[in-house]
């Protein structure tokens, strides 16, 4: 007589006591949420220096665009007091190039007679930037204040006592770059 070696097939495969008994809970691996609190640190520190790197390069930006604006409203206030009535027509472009909105329309309307008059009783003044500063900013727009000193001469005259004028610029951002499109003179 042959002798089956094999299970019955109701019957469990044998299981080893050292496991514990068959119904017990099997604890969770301590790797496991090791393994999920380094991933949510990750996240966040990734996350954190995401946004510190987004601030730092905002500021950059603002920094460039306030760096932009102190250099075309120096570079205006100079345009607005240098001229001379041998290239009084080209001063007057230049002043015109860096304008906009109701300041370069006011200006290129009065800009003729203005021409007219320089040449006629042959002026020449010179202006200097003593300081200017930012008085306030948004993206795409500043307010400075600019001081000059101009020095004028009329018709071969000496020189006249120099005066110090102060400028309130407003300042827009156009196609990258930045034009004055207002001025006022403060006391």
């Amino acid at each position: 007589m042959s002798v089956d070696e094999s299970e019955p097939a109701n019957q469990a495969p044998e299981r080893d006591p050292a496991d514990g008994p068959p119904d017990a809970p099997r604890h969770a691996s301590p790797v496991r949420p090791a393994i999920v609190a380094g991933l949510i640190v990750v996240v966040a520190l990734a996350a954190l220096t995401g946004w510190v790197g987004y601030r730092a390069y905002q500021a950059r930006q603002q920094a460039d665009q306030r760096a932009m604006f102190l250099q075309v409203g120096r570079q205006g206030a100079l345009d607005l007091t240098v001229y001379d009535y041998d290239h009084v027509d080209a001063q007057v472009q230049r002043t015109l190039d860096l304008a906009t909105g109701t300041f370069y329309d006011d200006f290129q309307r009065r800009a003729p007679a203005f021409a007219e008059l320089v040449k006629q009783i042959k002026s020449t003044s010179t202006g200097t930037v003593v300081d200017a500063g930012i008085e306030s900013q948004t993206p795409g727009a500043a307010k400075m204040l600019v001081a000059v000193v101009v020095t004028s001469q009329v018709n071969g005259q000496p020189n006249a006592d120099p005066k110090l004028f102060r400028m309130r610029l407003s300042l827009q951002g156009v196609d990258g770059g930045a034009k004055i499109s207002g001025v006022e003179f403060v006391s």
